[in-house]
């Protein structure tokens, strides 16, 4: 959806300061941490897009909470898992070896969404060392959410959404469905049976551009719908609406339990 669809579709344009009241009024707090995941356009026009998004969302929290977004960038990958669209295998080599490094401060990460992109390069923003499936953060915490970020299993235990669960975190779904929920892949890795796949990236090791292999799970996101379906029937998700956008507000702890005995209950033998 474009911004002369969202024009067309809005009466009243959306600002930092009617999104804000809206965030609270779905029951987002002063203090909180919360992971968020955001389409713009679904918020329909809003005068200053993505920053007024997130000035919202600070204003709301203020720095003694905690704002995280996913920042991935699934363009630094292993070119033989490419399939939106695939390359041809002989080029696989060049790509390896040509890839440019991730950098924090300016891997894009543009595959999330303008919001995300944007709020990666706000002022005190941090951003983990994954080059695939890094997360950024700001606020009273922000640092220890993101450090220290492991490449193996990368959304597992040595991952920031582990600190998330740790810090019994909230999860922000403005305008977009289950299928972004980004905390159901810790249950993931909670969960045996998972099938792990050889990924790569460019990353800098002690000044030089490497190339590195490391192990990961082949995610299982088309699923994500369905637990997300599941879970709204037996526990509680506030619901409301962000400007245009229909929009949750949940525990991640309490969500990533649930996924959790999805994933047994589906990889347990008959």
């Amino acid at each position: 959806m474009g911004e002369q669809e969202a024009i067309q579709r809005t009466s009243v344009p959306g600002t930092r300061e009617s999104l804000a009241a809206d965030l609270k009024e779905l029951g987002l707090g002063e203090g909180e941490t919360v992971i968020v995941h955001t389409s713009l356009s679904s918020l329909g026009y809003v005068v200053g897009g993505g920053e007024a998004v997130i000035h919202a969302l600070m204003d709301v929290l203020t720095p003694s909470g905690t704002l995280v977004m996913p920042t991935q960038s699934p363009q630094l990958s292993d070119p033989s898992h490419w399939e939106n669209p695939p390359v041809p295998e002989e080029w696989w080599p060049v790509i390896r070896n040509h890839l440019p490094a991730y950098d924090p401060q300016v891997t894009p990460a543009f595959w999330m969404g303008k919001v995300a992109d944007t709020f990666r390069t706000f002022p005190g923003v941090l951003r983990s060392d994954h080059p695939k499936l890094s997360l950024a953060a700001w606020g009273k915490e922000a640092g220890e959410v993101v450090a220290d970020h492991g490449l193996a299993f990368s959304l597992g235990e040595n991952s920031p959404l582990a600190k998330l669960y740790d810090r019994s975190a909230h999860v922000l779904l403005l305008g977009v469905g289950y299928e972004s929920n980004t905390s159901f892949h810790l249950a993931e890795y909670r969960v045996p049976g998972g099938k792990v796949i050889e990924e790569g990236a460019p990353v800098m090791e002690k000044g030089r551009r490497v190339w590195k292999v490391y192990q990961d799970l082949d995610h299982q996101t088309d699923l994500f719908p369905a637990i997300g379906e599941a879970f709204e029937r037996t526990h509680p998700v506030q619901r409301g609406r962000v400007g245009l956008a229909e929009s949750r507000l949940f525990g991640m702890r309490e969500a990533v339990d649930f996924a959790v005995d999805w994933f047994t209950r589906k990889r347990s033998p008959c």
